[in-house]
C-alpha cells in the first residue's frame, strides 16, 4: 500500500506500531486523541498493520520550550515520526515528505525533537543536515533538537539536499519508460497512473537511485553532474504531448558493469535502490547489455509535468533531429525546464 495522507480520527492507536511512542510520551495517547481531525502520513502493509507514522506542523512563534529558544519564524516541525525498519529505506522516503513539504509550505527551516538513545534516526536526520541547536526537558526525559535550514550555505549534496548546484557540472535529458519511472520516483507520478503500482521496495522509498542502461553518452555522466527526467510516452497519444520532463536528480557515481570485480559486489551496489527485481539483476550481469550503471539523488519533483512540445516550441531544446534518450542541455534550459515545473527557483543554486 502506497503512503497515505489519513486523519488522525481514521487512524488506528491500538496498532501495536504505537505501543513504544506510548511508552516513550506519557502524554501520547491524549495528544492523538486531540488530534482527531489534523491529518498524518501512515504507511500501512496489505494486512493493515502500520509500519510507518508521519506527522508534520507549520508553526510561526517563538519556541520556548527548549533551550535555547528558537526566535519566531515560519518553520515546519515534525511532530512525530516513527518507521518500523524493514530494509527498504521508508526513512529516507519520510525524509523527502518532510523536506518537499517544508519548500511547498515556503518555510526556511525545520526542526524535530529525537532521544539520544535513537542513534539511527539521528544519523538518519544528521546525513540530510540536521544539527543540533538545543535540547527539551520534559517529564519524559530529555531530548536533542534538531534543526536543518533549506537554503543554509551549500555544504555538499547530501546535507544541502534538495538544493541543485549548477556550478561547472553539466546537465542532461534522461529518458525512461513509464513503467520504470513509475517504480523509481512514486513523487511524480502522473495523475492518470495507478498508485497501486507503487510498492514499499528501496527504489520507490528511497532518497538514492541506482539505474542502468545502454544509451550513448551515458558513460560522460560525472559526480555532481544534473538530469532532468523525462519520462516516455505511454502510447495513449502522440509523444510530442504524452512525453513528460517530471523531475531533476543530480548524479552520485557513474561506474561501467565492467568495474564489479563480482556478481555479489553488483548486486551489493544495485539491489538497494534500483528498480529491477533479483530475476533482472542476474539477467542484466549474465547479458551484460546494460552497461552503464549510475546512481543519483532524487531531489525536485515537478508540480506541474512539462511536455516535449514545451520543451521545443517554447524552450529552445531540439526536436525530431534528436534523439530524446540522453541528450546534453544548457543550464539555461534546465533553469527554464524547472520554471515550467513549478519548481521554487531558490532551490537551484549557481
Amino acid at each position: 500500500m502506497e503512503l497515505e495522507l489519513r486523519r488522525f480520527g481514521d487512524i488506528n492507536l491500538q496498532d501495536v506500531f504505537f505501543d513504544s511512542l506510548k511508552e516513550a510520551y506519557s502524554e501520547f495517547s491524549d495528544w492523538f486523541h486531540r488530534k482527531e481531525n489534523d491529518s498524518a502520513y501512515v504507511f500501512e502493509k496489505d494486512d493493515g498493520s502500520i509500519q510507518g507514522f508521519l506527522y508534520l506542523k507549520v508553526e510561526s512563534d517563538v519556541i520556548l520550550d527548549i533551550h535555547p529558544p528558537l526566535p519566531a519564524a515560519r518553520r515546519l516541525k515534525i511532530g512525530t515520526m516513527k518507521v518500523n525498519p524493514h530494509g527498504t529505506k521508508m526513512g529516507e522516503r519520510f525524509i523527502k515528505k518532510i523536506i518537499d513539504h517544508a519548500v511547498r509550505e515556503k518555510t526556511e527551516q525545520i526542526y524535530v525533537t529525537v532521544f539520544h538513545q535513537h542513534e539511527a534516526l539521528i544519523d538518519l536526520f544528521n546525513r540530510y543536515g540536521f544539527e543540533q541547536v538545543g535540547t527539551k526537558t520534559t517529564v519524559n526525559g530529555v531530548e536533542l533538537v534538531l534543526a536543518k535550514n533549506i537554503h543554509a550555505p551549500y555544504v555538499d549534496m547530501y546535507s544541502s539536499y534538495p538544493l541543485v548546484k549548477l556550478g561547472g557540472h553539466r546537465a542532461y535529458i534522461l529518458s525512461l519508460y513509464p513503467g520504470w519511472h513509475t517504480r523509481l520516483l512514486p513523487d511524480s507520478i502522473l495523475h492518470n497512473e495507478n498508485n497501486d503500482i507503487v510498492q514499499d521496495i528501496s527504489s520507490a522509498n528511497s532518497v538514492h537511485k541506482v539505474y542502468m542502461t545502454k544509451m550513448a553518452g551515458v558513460d560522460l555522466l560525472r559526480k555532481g553532474d544534473l538530469i532532468v527526467i523525462y519520462r516516455t510516452s505511454d502510447g495513449k497519444g502522440a509523444a510530442h504531448y504524452r512525453s513528460v520532463a517530471t523531475s531533476i536528480g543530480v548524479v552520485e557515481e557513474y561506474r561501467h558493469l565492467n568495474s564489479f570485480l563480482s556478481k555479489e559486489e553488483f548486486f551489493r551496489y544495485c539491489r538497494p535502490y534500483s528498480v529491477f527485481t533479483h530475476g533482472e539483476l542476474e539477467d542484466l550481469w549474465k547479458k551484460r547489455n546494460y552497461p552503464f550503471v549510475f546512481k543519483f539523488m532524487y531531489n525536485l519533483s515537478f508540480k506541474r509535468k512539462v511536455t516535449r512540445a514545451v520543451m521545443i516550441e517554447e524552450l529552445g531544446l531540439p526536436g525530431a533531429e534528436q534523439y530524446w534518450g540522453f541528450f546534453e542541455i544548457s543550464h539555461g534550459q534546465l533553469k527554464a525546464i524547472a520554471n515550467k515545473g513549478m519548481v521554487d527557483e531558490s532551490l537551484i543554486i549557481d
